[in-house]
């Protein structure tokens, strides 16, 4: 999710046939990929995916919607939360949230 400073560095870490899923970029976005760097790191795969595109139909998002909230009922995805804050207190959390000084889930409570 680092985007430009850790690009090239992640390619590296992946086995031959590799699959990278680039979704984010904090440190900037990734430009001026050359397609051939996938080949001289093994034949690799490279993805950046939009969430849009995966939920751009109502019956899409609905579906995608109970799957994921299926998996954490029966436990699969349990979710981790790494703070929490009172529904009053919203503007901290997002303070908190921009300055980086969380980690995990954050969720505001009535």
């Amino acid at each position: 999710s680092i985007g430009k400073t850790t690009f090239e560095t992640s390619l590296s870490c992946l086995a031959p046939r590799g699959l990278m899923v680039s979704y984010g970029n904090a440190s900037g976005a990734v430009t001026g990929v050359d397609v051939g760097t996938l080949a001289a790191h093994g034949s690799l795969y490279l993805t950046r995916p939009l969430l849009m595109t995966y939920i751009a139909q109502r019956p899409a998002l609905l579906h995608a919607a109970r799957e994921l909230f299926g998996l954490v009922e029966r436990g699969v995805i349990k979710p981790r939360i790494g703070q929490s804050f009172a529904l009053k207190d919203a503007a901290q959390a997002h303070i908190a949230l921009e300055s980086r000084k969380t980690t995990g889930s954050t969720i505001l409570l009535p």
